[in-house]
Order: structure tokens, then sequence, then C-alpha cells
């Protein structure tokens, strides 16, 4: 009866640390997704700031080799992540889509093209802000005052792309800081359900004699223990939706650099070692004070 007894609780003790480990690294996963879109979103706004595209457009007395001399300098420049030349060919194939609304556009015009050769470029994401654009206009025209005629972008596309992302940064923090909230709450109320099961263990080992410092000491470092473990989980299932989320969507793709993934993870760890310690040393000093008759 006495052997059953002992494996009955063993098998209670493990689960309930199993679960306490399971509950913690889920809300940890919680909080990771949201400071992994936070980081993830930093990427995809790099990836559409360097999606806007300006034009050089040139004045009609230079030639397609002078404006390919002009795009090898400007392929030197730190603020470009591509600079193209655009053939006056190309120019109505993309201005047209197709090549037979192209023939369309050449017999309307009797055969000549009325698109001039230009020089279209992408910005790197640092520059491609409302800022950013007008120093880089401003620097190309110094740079080539007698080439150019005139250098365009969509400066509301600049605007909307900044704005756009910003808010949703703003968002996404706003969201973290209520789930660090609740996630406090949580793993609080987790390992406190925890060691409620032990609390005749923790009782009996005070009356024997055991000062608070010998009682805490194994259940602090099981709580460490704990954080880690769940911060590991939470962090392999964020990786893991990020993972399934890069395989659905086509047109972005969510990547987190290897010192951002050591950012997020090291986050991850520091929070849920700390908020374990601190909830396991509150709990305990909880139940160190009850009274015998106050445990049942």
């Amino acid at each position: 009866m006495s052997k059953l007894l002992d494996k009955y609780n063993r098998r209670g003790v493990r689960t309930s640390y199993v679960s306490t480990i399971i509950g913690i690294s889920l809300v940890l996963f919680m909080i990771g997704l949201v400071l992994g879109g936070v980081i993830g979103l930093d990427d995809v706004q790099r990836q559409a700031k360097e999606t806007l595209q300006g034009d050089l457009f040139f004045k009609p007395e230079y030639s397609e080799a002078d404006i390919k001399q002009v795009e090898q300098k400007l392929k030197t420049w730190q603020e470009f992540k591509e600079v193209t030349f655009v053939s006056p060919e190309r120019a109505i194939e993309e201005f047209s889509g197709n090549d037979q609304t192209s023939q369309e556009i050449l017999e309307i015009f009797e055969g000549e093209n009325p698109l001039p050769p230009t020089i279209s470029f992408q910005p790197k994401a640092q520059y491609a802000t409302a800022d950013g654009m007008t120093l880089l206009v401003l620097k190309i025209k110094d740079a080539f005052p007698d080439e150019l005629e005139d250098v365009s972008y969509d400066e509301d596309a600049v605007k909307s792309v900044n704005l756009g992302f910003k808010q949703f940064v703003y968002l996404f923090l706003v969201v973290a800081l209520l789930l660090i909230v609740v996630a406090v709450a949580m793993i609080n109320n987790t390992i406190r359900l925890a060691l409620y099961s032990k609390r005749f263990t923790i009782k009996t080992m005070q009356l024997v004699g055991a000062t608070p410092r010998f009682i805490r000491r194994p259940f602090l470092w099981q709580s460490i223990f704990q954080g880690v473990v769940s911060a590991v989980l939470g962090m392999a299932l964020v990786m893991a939706l990020f993972y399934a989320l890069n395989n659905y969507m086509s047109n972005f793709e969510i990547s987190i650099q290897p010192l951002s993934f050591a950012a997020l993870f090291g986050s991850l760890l520091i929070m849920g070692v700390i908020i374990t310690f601190v909830s396991t040393f509150f709990a305990l000093n909880k139940f160190l004070r009850m009274k015998l008759d106050e445990l049942y």
C-alpha cells in the first residue's frame, strides 16, 4: 500500500512539474511571438522600403552611352540597393505590360518610341524615408547637374510605408507590454499552484529545524531550471511558427538575423528565469509564514 502511495505521489509531482513547464512555455511563446513579430515586422519593412523606386530623366542631348556611364557611377554609391539602366524598349514594355500594347503605342507614334532612356534606382532601407529621399535627390542633382533633367519618385509611397509600419510597431509593443503583465500573473499563479501541492513538505522541513534558506534553495534552483527549459520550448515554438509563415507567405520573407535571434532568445530566457525565480521566492515565503492549521 505504501509503495503504491509513493508511486502515486511521484507521478503527481512529475505531472505537476511538467504541467508547470508547459504552462510557462506557452506564456513565453506568446511573448516571444509578439517580440519576434516586432523584429520580423522590421525586416518586412526593410524589404518594403527597398522596393520603392525612383527614376532619373536625362536631357535629350545625352546618349545611352553617356547615361550608362552615370549608371556605373551611381552603382558605387552606398545609398542604393540597386541601380538599373532602362532602355526605351524596356521602358515601353514595362509601361504597356505586353508586346501587343507596345506595338499599338508605337503605331500611334508612327513607329517612334516616345519614352526616353532612364535610370531607375531602389534606395537602401535606411535612406527610404521622406528626409532621406530628399537628401538623396539633392545629392544626385549636385553630382550630375548638367546631365539630369529631373529626378522622380513617389513621395506618398515613401510616407505611407514609413508611417504604416511605425503604427504597427507601436501596436505590437503595446500588446507586448500587456502580455508581459498577463504573463507575470499567469506564471505566478501556475507556480503557486505547483507549490501548493508541496506545502506539507515545506512545513515538515520547517518543523524539523530546517532554515528558510535551506528550504528555499532546491525550489529556487528548480525554478531557474524551469525558466530555462520553458524559454527554450517557447523559442522553439516561435521559430516553428515563423518557419511555417515563411512557407505560406510568398511576397515577403520573415527572416531573423542571428543577432536578433540571440536577442529574442536572451529576452525570453531572462524573462522566464526572473519571473519563475521571483514567483517561487514569494510563494515559498507565503507557505513558510503559514501556521500548520492554515495549510488545510
